[in-house]
């Protein structure tokens, strides 16, 4: 059934003309929010691991992590193509020379045809950013979370919405292409401050979005928090209503790399459906069936709102 909003898997195909399938890779970079420069505490939901993909292997170099995965996306599902995606951490936080012997060193292999670099907006400046636009088909994700600066506060992120916004300005300037994470679910935040976010994302016409639903994991101080003082949490029912809503008003170009997670179970403690990936999806597309409707429709009388205003 074709999809009624843009997923990843079609533009990766529209641009390529392939298969083409992310790598996750651990840099063995740090965050400004860890070592102290920000704070030692990370953000509120990020474990001790900082949140990384567990598919990752940290103790293999960045190369033979490459090879890895290259083997067995490859073989499972006849992948032809990769992007080098640096998840773990924030992956700018480092000096330019770094950062350029890093990037480097994933192109050892011509099927790497492109480069994501998840990061914080506070952790690029305008020599990093023209580091990265020198790349092949350069992406940076940028955890925004929330556009409410109390929320951003309270789950101590450490930087603001206009540091977000400021980010995504000039690195698009630039012709990287920009991914904004969002969560939805954050203790405080009822569904019109989700909306908002949204509603303010989009009109900066991201050029791909990744929405999650909160989820508390094992050793992060958000377990702490729900241990003593348990908070409300979606059903799997009302996340799919509100991620309709989100896309009907994005606007139709942004690329949806992510609406459903894969987590690991082993480490969820609540809610636990966020791990029924496909079952998310498919209620996603019920639900916008049953709505007749798609991505994009009311992101033009957003626009106008805001114009007027």
């Amino acid at each position: 059934m074709e999809k009624r909003y843009y997923p990843y898997s079609k533009y990766l195909f529209e641009t390529f003309h392939k298969k083409v399938y992310k790598i996750t890779l651990d840099s063995g970079f740090n965050c400004p929010n860890r070592d102290g420069t920000i704070s030692n505490k990370g953000c509120l939901f990020c474990d001790e691991v900082g949140s990384f993909s567990r598919c990752i292997d940290a103790n293999l170099t960045l190369q033979e992590q490459i090879k890895k995965s290259i083997e067995k996306l490859s073989s499972q599902f006849k992948a032809e193509a990769f992007i080098a995606y640096f998840q773990s951490y924030s992956n700018t936080y480092a000096p330019l020379e770094v950062l350029k012997k890093v990037y480097d060193s994933v192109f050892f292999d011509e099927r790497i045809v492109g480069i994501s670099i998840g990061t914080r907006p506070d952790c690029v400046d305008g020599k990093k950013l023209d580091l990265i636009a020198r790349y092949k088909h350069p992406w940076i994700e940028y955890g925004l979370q929330s556009a409410n600066d109390k929320t951003l506060e309270f789950i101590n992120r450490g930087h603001d919405f206009e540091c977000f916004k400021k980010a995504l300005i000039e690195t698009k300037k630039r012709g990287i292409k920009v991914c904004a994470h969002i969560i939805l679910g954050l203790p405080g935040e009822n569904r019109s401050m989700m909306m908002e976010t949204a509603k303010k994302l989009a009109i900066l016409e991201p050029d791909g979005i990744k929405i999650h639903m909160l989820t508390i994991l094992a050793d992060s101080p958000l377990f702490e928090l729900y241990k003593k003082e348990p908070f409300y949490l979606m059903s799997m029912e009302q996340y799919c209503e509100l991620v309709c809503d989100i896309l009907e008003i994005l606007p139709p170009k942004t690329v949806i790399q992510r609406i459903a997670g894969t987590g690991f179970s082993e480490t969820t403690q609540a809610p636990k459906w966020v791990n029924r990936r496909f079952e998310i999806l498919n209620n996603i597309d019920r639900i916008m069936l049953k709505r007749n409707s798609k991505q994009g429709d009311f992101f033009n009388n957003l626009k106008t709102a805001q114009t007027v205003n």
